[in-house]
Parts: structure tokens; sequence; C-alpha cells
């Protein structure tokens, strides 16, 4: 039986840095504590974040915390712990895992959040058991983490890019194409197309959710139009790569069955001759970013240690 690790993870967000002090094996992990501040902009005041983050964790440990797991956004390099690309946090091949392994002095493990939030689905959550499958967080952006035959597929940093897949609506995308899934599917585009339909202000899609359960008409459309673009996002996934279910996350999938059961029925009427993926909702929350980078840490000390066995 694999040893129980104690290492702290952090995940890089947009709006708020958060992080954990881990227990756990490869196979279980437990969060005992947690902490949280806000991201600040750029490279530099977002790493002295991330270590005092670690620090205040590791003071507060009971047992020698062994290692970190840091997860970010963006194009990531895992291989070779190198932030790639991150336009709204501002670095370009930034090396993390050197720059804070010297900073730390310990071990650092260092992933895309999408892809370390699908691990952790996939080891723990809604996705175990799966050997082939997306898990597919829709929040302020949509991205998916791809497993095929039971692995992580990374495509060196660029894959799983899924809310930039042109749906044929039209709408111009910040990533500088049009008819991308985010530019209507995301949470944050959901609030913000009923805000410009309406003129009325909207406090994100959860609302927007709540007025469609009232039957506001121009709630309903927006949330429709979302719905289509997910459904045709998903139908390319499907024709791809065949995956046994899609795993949705991030904060518009707490709409629960206003979202599944819509989606399958859009769904359904696009498959043709592709395998029907299931739709499961994650189980793991706004938690599975922590939690999959500490699983990336406890693997990074299961590699030293055989390392060193050998």
């Amino acid at each position: 039986m694999a040893p129980s690790r104690h290492v702290v993870a952090v995940d890089v967000g947009g709006t708020d840095t958060k992080a954990a002090l881990v227990t756990g094996t490869p196979t279980g992990v437990t969060a005992v504590k947690h902490s949280r501040r806000s991201t600040p902009r750029p490279v530099g005041p977002i790493l002295d974040v991330v270590v005092d983050l670690v620090e205040e964790l590791r003071r507060s440990s009971e047992h020698q915390v062994e290692a970190v797991g840091l997860v970010v956004p963006g194009v990531v390099d895992e291989a070779n712990g190198v932030g790639v690309y991150a336009a709204n946090l501002g670095w370009q091949d930034f090396p993390f895992t050197a720059t804070l392994e010297e900073r730390l002095g310990l071990p650092v493990a260092f992933g895309h959040d999408v892809r370390a939030g699908g691990l952790a689905e996939l080891r723990l959550g809604a996705a175990k058991g799966l050997t082939d499958a997306v898990i597919m967080p829709i929040g302020t952006g949509i991205a998916g983490a791809l497993v095929l035959d039971g692995k992580l597929y990374s495509g060196g940093g660029y894959a799983g890019e899924i809310g930039h897949v042109d749906v044929g609506h039209g709408e111009p995308c910040g990533c500088g194409q049009t008819g991308c899934v985010e530019t209507v599917a995301s949470s944050a585009a959901i609030a913000r197309r009923y805000s410009v339909r309406t003129g009325k202000p909207v406090n994100g899609a959860a609302e927007v959710a709540d007025l469609v359960r009232l039957g506001d008409q121009d709630a309903v459309v927006v949330w429709h139009e979302a719905v289509d673009a997910l459904a045709r996002g998903i139908l390319v996934l499907a024709t791809l790569l065949g995956p046994e279910a899609v795993v949705l996350g991030g904060g518009l999938a707490l709409a629960g069955d206003l979202l599944i059961e819509p989606l399958r029925d859009r769904l359904d009427g696009l498959i043709a001759f592709q395998r029907r993926p299931e739709l499961r909702l994650a189980a793991l929350g706004d938690e599975a970013g922590c939690l999959g980078a500490a699983l990336l840490a406890i693997d990074t000390l299961a590699k030293i240690s055989g390392r060193e066995d050998k």
C-alpha cells in the first residue's frame, strides 16, 4: 500500500487563488485545511501569493510538508514545468517549477487547472472507472480534460480547448475567432448575453437559471442558445474521440437537471452514427483543481521514491 503523503496544493484562478493542506495517497486524498487569496497581476505578485499560501499551510501542518502541487490556467507545458501562455494573468514561457522549487525548497508538481481537475474526477469522482471520457468544467471559459485509454492527454499543453470550437453562431470571441462555444455557453457569456438582450444586469449565470425556471422568455432564449452550442461542441468530441461520458463541472453544472435534460435532448437530436456519450455532473465541485494538484504532488513524490529505491 502506498504511504500517506502530506502536500500543499495550489489552484491559481483568474479571480482567486485557492490552496489546501492535503494528506493522502494516489487513490485517495483529504483536504485538511483551506486558504484563499485574491489573484493579483502579473506573474511576480502571483508567485508571492503562492509562496505565502504554501508557507501559511506549511506552518499549520502537524506533519512535514513533502511537496507542492500547483495548477494554473492557460497553455501549460507540464513536462518542462513552464506556463507557456496566459493572456489574462500576464505570463509567457514562465518557468514555474524551477522558480518555486528554488523559493520553497520543496519538489513542485506543475499542471493545468482543467487537466488536474479532470485527474481528480477520474480517480476520485464522477469519471472514476471510465477509460475514455471528457471532463468539461463550464465557468468563465470552457475547456476539457481528455481521458484517452485511461490516461489524461495533454497534446503538449494545447489539447482540450473545446470552448474554442466554431459551432456556427458567428459571434466574435476574444480569442480572435468567431462562433466559439464559450462565446455563448460559458457561465460568463450567459450572464452577459442576458444583460445585453434585456438591459437588465444579472449576478451570473445562476441568476439567469433562476429566471429560466420562472419562465422568463429572454432567459429561456439565452439558455437554449447556450445548450445548443454545448451540444454541438460535445458532438465534435463524440465524433473525434468517442468518449463513454462527458462530465460537466464548473458553475453552470450547478443548474443540474435544468442543464442536463435539455442538453441530453439536443444531443440526441444531433447524434447520427457517433457513440452517444453519457452526460454526468462532476462530483468534486470547486475542490477538483486543488485535489488534482495534490494528486500531481503525490505522484511526483512516488516517482522520486522510485528513483531513490533503484
